[in-house]
């Protein structure tokens, strides 16, 4: 169970989570939207100077926004999710992935001890993690639902 171990020792730090993207909350959704779409990320951290104070994700812009008809010129504030789960750098991965599942998150903030907003761990980064630690637990999986009705070989 090497896998089971390496994620209770290894840290969120060792999924190296790229700095956040980070706006204000005057901030319209749109300048959001432009910063998720330009650097190609799935959130954007709202901050009031170094304090995390929530999270704007490409699916508050679809349920909150879009769905219900409101303006991209909104401030982010009143769209966003507000006091969003934060992991440390030193948690260990295993916590961040629980997390994750818990609250159905695909990215989860990374904050110093301080509070600071440091990192964002996403899904994807957890996945890669997994894939370039472990390829032989990964690649030798069935296809999902493809599972043999008996064990191959002699």
């Amino acid at each position: 169970m090497e896998l089971a171990r390496n994620l209770r020792r290894d840290t969120v730090s060792h999924l190296d989570p790229p700095p956040p993207k980070v706006v204000g909350r005057a901030a319209a959704v749109a300048d959001a939207v432009d910063i998720m779409r330009r650097d190609n990320v799935g959130c954007v951290l709202v901050c009031d100077d170094d304090r995390l104070v929530g999270l704007f994700t490409e699916r508050d812009l679809m349920t909150r926004v879009l769905a219900v008809g409101k303006s991209l010129s909104l401030p982010v504030a009143e769209v966003m999710t507000p006091e969003p789960n934060t992991v440390l750098p030193k948690d260990p991965i295993r916590f961040a992935i629980r997390k994750m599942k818990s609250g159905a998150h695909r990215h989860l903030p990374v904050v110093d001890e301080a509070g600071r907003a440091v990192g964002i761990v996403s899904a994807k980064g957890v996945v890669h993690y997994l894939v370039e630690h472990y390829p032989h637990a990964v690649y030798n999986q069935p296809p999902p639902g493809q599972l043999p009705d008996s064990p191959e070989g002699a």
